[in-house]
């Protein structure tokens, strides 16, 4: 018996790989599956089966594609209605892998279709769940996501996940391992524990879902508390993954198209097309195209960008680093945005040597702001951390306006005095400029390496407040 986690830190998804006595069963495969493919050739394995824990809504999976080239089922579980041909498993269906039993239990909750898959061994043991978005390692999956359940609150949806919980999870031994879907920096939850894999019984010791004398209220209150807007891209993915997509092998030789700099400017001028610049933050800060969106590779990126660009059909035109473009082109097709039109030839690079317009972005340490701070304590401050980081710790009087609701700050923004732009750590601060000075706001400084930076200076913060206990 073979299990393998492939996990992905980007999308912060794992995918699993099971193999016995040949036979090889994929739970919910990324877009890109050609790493599946290679792992069941070097096993000299088939690939038997196809599994997804339900319609993902943070990425578009790989089973159409996968299924076409191996001509291996897609599975799902109850309520599933698909556009394409599936399997759809009745709770407590078994389905066999050489020596191995995957058993389908049904777990609404997150979303209608929700199945965990409990794996036995040749003696029938339980050994492990792969959970999907069902059971995280210390959270469950947010109940607000479910595009089937369009007459049904959130509340209702917590409600059906406490039951699955204690009816078909709760009850497994203690030494049965979770294999979850997502981990920490997911939107599919709230608070996940940054390791991917754990024991049940860790589980119920650790996880707040699973406190034994937690009553059915206060698993819906909890569950339900402070849950932010989900990304608008969502409702996309979900129907990407429930009615179909293009072959990614379209979609990389589409967005694989070299421009000079005078076609990728007639590009972008007559296609509508957004510029999107995936260079680290410190190269788009010396200089870019202007109105030209940052969202480095290095980073969160490919959430980041179906949390601001949102439109999963927007054409973009890609500024990369030579060797990026195709890696790019698949990053954005993970999360359904396959409209790349292609790439500046030569880079940023081959821009500036055509003599074409550029931009930059002023940038200061840390320490300078502290000085312009001492001097003038209004001296305007926008922190783009999300609303817990800054209610753990911030600089007094600092104005927060997360990255991912920054349009609804716009008119807080000083008019015409220079403001100073942070995040944590100067990458979120540099996506939030591009953005401002997209919309024709340039009176902004970006604070190089964010309150990691800004901590050891003389700025004044708050009390520091775990982000536990908020």
């Amino acid at each position: 018996m073979k299990i393998e986690q492939i996990y992905t830190g980007c999308l912060a998804q794992g995918a699993y790989y099971i193999e016995s006595q040949g036979e090889v069963a994929i739970i919910d495969p990324l877009r890109e599956v050609q790493s599946y493919l290679d792992r069941a050739k070097e096993d000299k394995a088939t690939i038997k089966y196809i599994f997804e824990t339900h319609f993902h809504a943070d990425f578009v999976s790989g089973h159409l594609t996968l299924a076409q080239k191996t001509g291996a089922p897609i599975i799902y579980g109850p309520n599933a209605e698909t556009s394409f041909p599936s399997t759809i498993a009745t709770d407590g269906q078994e389905f066999k892998l050489g020596n191995l039993t995957i058993k389908a239990l049904h777990t609404p909750g997150h979303t209608m279709e929700s199945t965990t898959y409990l794996l036995k061994n040749e003696k029938g043991k339980d050994v492990a769940i792969f959970s999907g978005d069902t059971l995280f390692l210390g959270d469950v999956g947010r109940p607000d996501l479910a595009q089937k359940a369009a007459n049904m609150t959130k509340e209702d949806l917590a409600g059906m996940l406490y039951d699955s919980l204690r009816n078909k999870i709760m009850p497994l031994a203690d030494d049965v391992v979770v294999y979850p879907a997502h981990g920490a920096g997911s939107a599919c939850g709230k608070n996940m524990m940054k390791e991917t894999v754990d024991t049940l019984g860790n589980q119920k010791k650790m996880n707040y879902a699973l406190r034994a004398d937690m009553t059915r209220e206060e698993f819906v209150k909890e569950l339900t508390d402070g849950l932010l807007p989900p990304p608008a891209y969502f409702p996309l993915n979900v129907r990407m993954n429930k009615e179909g997509y293009e072959s990614i092998d379209q979609v990389i030789a589409q967005g694989n198209n070299a421009l000079s700099p005078k076609e990728f400017e007639l590009a972008a001028n007559e296609t509508g097309a957004l510029v999107l610049d995936v260079r680290h933050q410190k190269d788009f800060v010396k200089g870019h195209i202007p109105r030209s969106i940052f969202i480095g590779l290095n980073g969160s990126f490919a959430p980041w960008v179906g949390a601001l660009i949102k439109d999963v059909l927007q054409p973009i035109l890609l500024v990369a680093p030579e060797g990026k473009i195709e890696e790019a082109i698949t990053r954005l097709s993970r999360v359904g945005f396959d409209n790349t039109l292609g790439y500046l030839k030569g880079g940023y690079e081959a821009w500036q040597a055509a003599g074409k317009e550029i931009d930059t972005l002023k940038s200061i340490p840390a320490t300078e702001l502290a000085k312009k701070h001492k001097a003038n304590a209004n001296t305007p401050i926008l922190d783009v951390r999300k609303k817990t980081e800054y209610l753990s710790e911030h600089i007094q009087g600092a104005e927060n306006a997360p990255l991912s609701e920054l349009n609804n700050h716009l008119a807080k923004l000083p008019k015409e005095e220079t403001f100073y732009v942070h995040c944590a750590g100067g990458y979120r601060s540099v996506i939030a400029s591009s953005i401002l000075k997209a919309k024709g706001i340039h009176n902004l400084v970006d604070v190089a390496g964010g309150f990691k930076a800004i901590r050891p200076t003389s700025l004044p913060t708050s009390d520091f407040v775990c982000p536990t206990t908020l």
